[in-house]
């Protein structure tokens, strides 16, 4: 996929937040692991009191909800998203705070000056970047010397490959994008930190309403594969692997800690 397609594939995946609702609507109702990959993720974080802290790719700001207003007098958080309505849905899901700002930023054109920021997040976004090496370049440019950048990803053997090995009947082969995940992602960033830690997340999806899965998959727009088979035939693929009325989805997430 051209950087233009592939741009405009995930413009139009995230121009609304109904996508991404549905996406993680499915997590917080099937996921075993009920601590939750949000909490997990924060679980990681070291944000000093005076932090300055930059996320990149915010979305409907949803992970920060019920975790504001921070705490640490000269600590200040930057929420951006490339998505001007992601941007606005973050703000009017969190509202105003004294030390939140809100930006519409393209990570590969961050605008601020080097060293801006303590603590940069990019989670679950870095394999939609067209030109990944001008975007983690510009992370470790305005990143602090001894700052941390965290990024949650996924690994390749998740929910979609999954779904594609059920159906390698019907022709399906398994075209998630793989330009950043768990298994890769160590390698890339290894270009650019010196000290990079990878952390798994063990999870799984127990789905009793194989309607939401299907939701979920055809949320999905860039998951082209999928159209080629019809929802009831998925359905029927899905039910069958039921047992005692619930299907185990095999989940694969976690994020990297990196610091220069």
């Amino acid at each position: 996929m051209g950087v233009l397609n592939q741009k405009n594939t995930v413009q139009e995946q995230y121009r609304t937040s109904d996508n991404l609702s549905r996406r993680i609507s499915i997590h917080e109702k099937y996921s075993t692991n009920k601590q939750g990959f949000g909490n997990w993720i924060f679980s990681h974080y070291d944000f000093g009191a005076d932090s300055r802290i930059l996320e990149l790719g915010c979305g409907t700001g949803n992970m920060w909800k019920g975790r504001l207003p921070l705490q640490g007098e000269d600590l200040t958080l930057v929420l951006t998203d490339f998505s001007p309505n992601m941007v606005s849905d973050a703000k009017a899901l969190l509202g105003e705070q004294d030390n939140v700002s809100y930006r519409e930023v393209n990570i590969e054109d961050i605008p601020y000056a080097d060293a801006s920021f303590d603590r940069v997040i990019a989670n679950m976004m870095l394999y939609h970047v067209p030109d990944l090496d001008r975007g983690l370049s510009e992370v470790g440019r305005v990143l602090s010397q001894d700052g941390c950048f965290y990024c949650a990803t996924y690994g390749e053997n998740g929910i979609m490959p999954f779904i594609a090995g059920l159906l390698k009947e019907y022709g399906v082969t398994d075209t998630t994008n793989k330009n950043f995940t768990l298994q890769n992602g160590g390698g890339i960033l290894g270009r650019y930190f010196s000290d990079v830690q990878r952390f798994l997340y063990e999870d799984s999806l127990a789905v009793t309403d194989v309607e939401d899965l299907l939701d979920y998959v055809y949320s999905l727009t860039n998951m082209s594969f999928i159209a080629q088979v019809e929802r009831n035939v998925l359905k029927e693929v899905l039910e069958k692997e039921m047992s005692d009325g619930v299907l185990i989805v095999p989940k694969e997430y976690g994020m990297f800690v990196c610091r220069k």
